[in-house]
């Protein structure tokens, strides 16, 4: 049977994942759903038009009772980020967008992957708006800030990103940790490679944390890399590849922490984010991401969850 994928939300961000999935080949069926209609509807035209040019999909629009027996549902729904807001700026106007959508997925047998920021938070609001599992409500999380890292690091040590295995744990946002203990280049410590300097560590986290703002200052949205990141996510779930990938969900013990969503590297197959690996930290980084997780409680508890 067909894959069925649905993505609700046909803004810049929700239109990049849409066509990253379809080039990716995740899809048989591609649902799109906008608040706006008419524009979900020209654009999976739109998309579909394009069908000679990837693997074989049907995409169409549907609305969101039609997509209640996909596979897999992407929420991109919801504003984006601001010149000179912080993520959790988002929070107040997302969060009630996203439980009215969650509460059209109580019972829902699929995977449900959170796009929209602040995505942490989020992600919380969405499980509890289903009920489902916290393995089976994604968030795309530092994801995106670890492909960041690995992009910057490459270009300083003049490697391949991909040789480039370092993390981003915690928030998706000003209060996210870069593992710097335990990267590594090409099996070698990064703090063993010749030539690396500590003291760049600062300004490459900086880098990394702030790239958002840089994107949205100069041209309005993030909406590429992101696209990519979400359809990677979905690549593992939905094949059961079993990858690590720094998703976040709501935690239930890991690291100490519970009762918060957020990022830490975890298998991402097909029942979801399960288990999630505890990441070697020294005790600077174990501190940043327990402040990491208080951040995101208070935010959290500014939309009522305790």
């Amino acid at each position: 049977m067909a894959r069925q994928v649905a993505v609700i939300g046909t803004g810049w961000v929700g239109t990049n994942v849409a066509i990253s999935i379809l080039h990716e080949g995740l899809a048989g069926e591609l649902l799109l759903y906008d608040i706006r209609e008419e524009v979900a509807q020209g654009e999976a035209m739109d998309l579909a038009h394009g069908a000679s040019f990837y693997p074989h999909a049907h995409v169409r629009f549907a609305r969101i009772e039609e997509m209640t027996g996909a596979d897999a549902v992407v929420i991109a729904a919801g504003r984006g980020g601001r010149a000179g807001e912080s993520r959790l700026d988002l929070l107040r106007d997302n969060a009630a967008v996203t439980r009215a959508i969650g509460e059209r997925f109580v019972g829902f047998e699929g995977l449900l992957v959170m796009v929209s920021n602040p995505v942490d938070v989020l992600t919380r609001v969405l499980a509890a708006a289903t009920g489902l599992p916290p393995a089976r409500v994604i968030g795309t999380g530092t994801t995106l800030d670890t492909a960041r890292l690995r992009h910057a690091l490459g270009g300083v040590l003049h490697v391949d990103p991909r040789s480039v295995h370092a993390q981003v744990v915690g928030e998706h946002g000003d209060s996210e940790v870069v593992l710097w203990s335990s990267a590594r280049v090409g099996g070698v410590p990064l703090r063993q490679w010749p030539g690396w300097d500590r003291g760049r560590e600062p300004a490459v986290a900086d880098e990394v944390r702030r790239a958002a703002y840089e994107i949205i200052r100069r041209k309005g949205a993030t909406n590429h890399a992101i696209g990519l990141v979400t359809a990677d996510v979905l690549a593992s779930a939905l094949r059961d590849e079993r990858r690590v990938l720094t998703v976040s969900r709501v935690q239930d013990g890991a690291c100490g922490l519970r009762d918060v969503a957020l990022s830490l590297p975890a298998v991402v197959g097909r029942t979801g984010v399960e288990p999630v690996v505890e990441p070697g930290m020294d005790d600077a980084e174990r501190a940043a991401l327990g402040r990491s997780a208080d951040v995101l409680r208070r935010a959290a508890s500014e939309v009522g969850l305790a």
